[in-house]
């Protein structure tokens, strides 16, 4: 997996290294679960010596947990993507909150999902989302068509959870459904 030439410079190697390395026990441990997979099987996996693997990282869950923080840094990626595809205050919210309830469709209950989860970087990922779309309820707000009777940030938070409910849905017309009726209940 890690490529056998050295990159341009010694920084962009070792970010291909870090990558291989993350997509190659993620790989390990979808297939067979967070502690059935060791160190030296990553190792031989991603073409690399123990001793160089412990220079990245000390043990698996460090592994898994480094990816977990680039999974979430890509759907919040994402999430401005969508916001900047669209145009007018409640379109932008719109399109973020669809793109939020597909990335919060179930995810396996796993030994991975319950360490993963209960890390510093989830609540920070999670005030980072309540903030942004707190930003865009605003926007909404001040463009008159979102309701002011509230704090945006309650009107956020209602947001978040009542999308987080897209977890119950099976189809992207369902997640759509359940998006316009969140945005009903943010008119004036």
């Amino acid at each position: 997996m890690v490529p056998k030439l050295w990159s341009e410079t010694i920084e962009s190697h070792r970010d291909d290294v870090r990558r291989a390395l993350l997509d190659g026990t993620a790989a390990l441990v979808a297939e067979r679960g967070l502690r059935a997979v060791t160190m030296s099987e990553i190792a031989t996996t991603v073409g690399i010596g123990r001793a160089t693997l412990y220079k990245y990282f000390p043990n698996v869950e460090s592994i898994m947990v480094a990816w977990h923080e680039r999974q979430i840094a890509d759907h919040l990626q994402l999430l401005v993507e969508a916001r900047d595809g669209a145009t007018g205050a409640l379109d932008r919210l719109r399109a973020v909150l669809e793109t939020f309830a597909m990335l919060s469709r179930p995810h396996r209950t796993t030994e991975l999902a319950e360490v993963l989860h209960s890390r510093d970087h989830v609540t920070h990922a999670e005030r980072h989302l309540h903030d942004f779309v707190a930003e865009l309820v605003d926007d909404g707000v001040a463009d008159g068509v979102v309701r002011s009777d509230l704090t945006t940030h309650e009107l956020a938070s209602y947001c978040i959870h009542a999308v987080g409910a897209a977890g119950d849905m099976s189809s992207n017309t369902a997640l759509r459904h359940l998006v316009t009726a969140v945005l009903a209940g943010l008119r004036p």
